[in-house]
């Protein structure tokens, strides 16, 4: 029988400005030493690991970079021998110079050298065609000037103790011992999306669900009433519309947790306030099971360009 072996990496890509004043988008190759071939950065997940979490895991240990994931820029197969086959996702990563100056990498056993390259010249340095293919995507984005990206990310609440004698208000219901993992797991993986803010309903569980990603970052939880279900089952959409609004307006990555009835409108506020098509796409991503979540993918320079690509994950129960 065949074997898959799962991988991610990324596309790591800078902005340098010229001696002319101009800006030059570079793009990072590395050197493995014992392929002694020229590729992106990438590796196999480690048990139990997500795909976000080893592109930015395997990213780190190779070049030394700490990065967050931008637009997706798609899955490439190939065959490693025996009948087997390989599947690697990769993920655009913008390195700020912040970033680079932070860089650790020093030449080992795996990866000999790092080099920055032009986005024109990259491509015929690539050793395999997989490679370049997927490039292809990473050219696109960059000739429409959709690299500069921002993540919202709609998060369901994790499962949480049924309504009954002992929780009678729905809206002090807690998480239970599953979901308090469930909420620990997604932190790590939302993480990698390189959240700012963190937004959710004033609900306990909500709040509980984003707690474990609120100690990662380092960063405090803004309760709003207008993403609580109680305040969604008045019929009053202004409060959540207007969140929506200032969250596109502003372009940093969030973390917005609510619940399932009220994930949809996010949704729809969403498509909206960027100007995007509508489609069951929309519904879709918005159909999660506790803990699930979608992360949309929004261009910081181009706001009316629309969503520009949206991932679920349905954490698995």
């Amino acid at each position: 029988m065949s074997k898959e072996t799962l991988a991610a990496g990324t596309v790591c890509w800078r902005r340098v400005v010229q001696p002319n004043g101009a800006s030059q988008v570079m793009v990072l190759l590395i050197h493995r030493t014992k392929q002694k071939d020229v590729s992106f950065p990438k590796g196999k997940l480690d048990p139990g690991e997500s795909m976000p979490e080893a592109a930015v895991r395997e990213t780190w240990e190779e070049t030394g970079l700490s990065v967050f994931l931008g637009s997706h820029l798609g899955t490439i197969h190939y065959g490693i021998g025996g009948g087997n086959k390989k599947t690697v996702q990769y993920w655009a990563a913008e390195v700020t110079p912040e970033m680079a100056l932070a860089s650790t990498f020093t030449p080992n056993s795996e990866v000999q050298a790092l080099e920055w390259v032009p986005i024109d010249a990259a491509r015929k340095r690539l050793s395999y065609k997989a490679d370049r293919e997927l490039y292809d995507v990473f050219l696109e984005l960059a000739a429409h000037e959709l690299l500069d990206t921002f993540t919202v990310t709609l998060l369901r609440h994790a499962k949480a103790e049924p309504r009954g004698e002992q929780f009678p208000v729905d809206c002090e219901r807690p998480l239970t011992e599953a979901g308090t993992v469930q909420a620990a797991t997604v932190a790590h993986i939302v993480e990698t999306f390189g959240p700012r803010r963190i937004y959710s309903s004033t609900a306990v569980r909500c709040l509980e669900t984003v707690a474990p990603l609120s100690a990662r970052l380092g960063r405090k939880v803004r309760a709003k009433t207008s993403l609580s279900q109680d305040n969604w089952d008045t019929g009053d959409l202004d409060g959540l519309r207007k969140l929506v609004g200032k969250i596109v307006s502003r372009g940093k990555s969030v973390v917005v947790c609510s619940h399932r009835p009220v994930l949809p409108d996010l949704a729809r506020e969403l498509m909206l306030a960027t100007g995007s098509l509508p489609g069951k796409y929309v519904e879709k991503a918005a159909a999660m099971p506790p803990a699930g979540f979608s992360v949309f993918h929004l261009s910081r320079t181009r706001p009316g360009a629309g969503i520009l690509g949206v991932e679920t994950y349905p954490l698995e129960h």
